[in-house]
């Protein structure tokens, strides 16, 4: 098997990864033998590799969505969703808090801490305006709707599951913390603007 010349240059991460296919050999690959592995991948890959991996598990909340949406219907698919990412919110941001060594609980805090989840990683097109006691994050161009539409599908009326998410990620930072939806799916929207999410303090 042959790399492509791009990975030339990195002859650690081909040495890792030619191991790989000893023919007839034993590799114990736990999980230190994951990390090396990972470790050894050129740093100006690390993104695109890490971005691949969250196409795929969109990919497989999508064909969940889909799959209980043919044989449930739209209502049940859209409530199944809403459950699992609001306590997918939750669980988001006591991870992230915890690798980032987040002490604070502002909503500026919040904000940078939630461009690291799945959810505004995979935004391929956003907006963010933070304030002092007040932020706002606008998805520009979303793929998974735009995704859809390309099938022939109708918009997916996710309204009920982001809110439910973000207002459990803000939650976890500071029950203060309000979420507002200024427009998401099924509201009508302009062509340059599928959601608007708006963040505040309670009583400010």
């Amino acid at each position: 098997m042959q790399l492509k010349k791009k990975w030339a240059k990195s002859p650690s991460f081909i040495s890792s990864f030619n191991r790989l296919f000893i023919v007839g050999g034993y590799i114990d690959m736990d999980r230190v033998e994951d990390r090396k592995l990972i470790e050894n991948i050129p740093k100006e890959k690390l993104a695109d590799f890490i971005f691949m991996h969250l196409r795929d598990l969109w990919a497989v909340d999508g064909l969940y969505y889909l799959g209980i949406e043919e044989d449930f219907g739209t209502e049940a698919a859209t409530e199944i969703d809403r459950r699992v990412w609001e306590v997918m919110g939750k669980i988001e941001a006591k991870k992230l808090k915890k690798f980032l060594e987040i002490k604070e609980d502002d909503i500026a805090t919040m904000i940078k801490t939630l461009r690291f989840s799945g959810w505004s990683l995979d935004l391929e097109d956003k907006e963010i305006v933070v304030e002092k006691d007040r932020a706002v994050l606008r998805n520009v161009k979303c793929r998974v709707q735009n995704t859809r539409l390309k099938k022939g599908l109708s918009e997916f009326g996710c309204k009920p599951v982001r809110w439910g998410f973000l207002r459990a990620f803000a939650k976890e930072f500071n029950p203060n913390i309000e979420v507002k939806c200024n427009v998401c799916p099924p509201d009508e929207h302009p062509d340059d603007l599928w959601c608007e999410w708006e963040f505040k303090m309670k009583g400010r």
